[in-house]
């Protein structure tokens, strides 16, 4: 599982980083932390049931994920089906998880540099909203979250915890069903 951010204290409360919040909340409820350095990551190794999943945090900068995420599907030889990558979308209202199969990037430079790097489009996206800007949107991405949103971060990022959690132990199909119709 790939969260999706920017390395570095300068980005560490940004909008961008929201894809880091959700692998830091998933590992925090299970009582390990992504501080393994490998693959141009840092990484955590999580056991649910009889699934052990590698939390990842690319540590690449966010245009250039993909060469953090080949070097980890390489090392732990993953089908590209069983990637789910996390990252923030603009063009969700603040807090509202979508999850899918496949699709587009949408302009998400992120996920533009995973699809190069897999040479494909089939893999799972928790896209996490961060609201439309008004203005500029890298300026917003990049920016740092409000009072108001970071009062309502905690809840969001412990739902898509339950959400990654759901989708593993009951498949993409059904943690669609139940987690995009809010």
């Amino acid at each position: 599982m790939l969260g999706l951010g920017n390395p570095g204290s300068e980005y560490r409360g940004s909008r961008h980083n929201i894809g880091f919040l959700c692998v830091d909340a998933l590992a925090e409820s299970h009582g390990v932390r992504a501080s393994n350095r490998e693959a141009r990551s840092l990484t955590a190794r999580l056991r649910l049931g009889s699934h052990e999943l590698i939390l990842a945090k690319p540590q690449t900068m966010m245009n250039l994920s993909g060469l953090a995420a080949r070097a980890l599907r390489t090392k732990y030889r993953v089908d590209l089906e069983r990637v789910l990558v996390l990252h923030d979308d603009i063009d969700l209202p603040f807090g509202r998880l979508r999850i899918r199969k496949d699709g587009g990037s949408a302009g998400h430079h992120g996920v533009d540099s995973l699809i190069e790097a897999f040479g494909s489009r089939a893999f799972a996206r928790f896209r996490v909203g961060v609201d439309r800007p008004v203005g500029n949107g890298i300026d917003h991405v990049l920016g740092e979250f409000s009072e108001g949103e970071r009062v309502r971060l905690p809840a969001i990022t412990e739902r898509v915890s339950q959400a990654v959690v759901f989708a593993i132990q009951n498949g993409l199909d059904r943690a669609m069903t139940e987690y995009n119709q809010g």
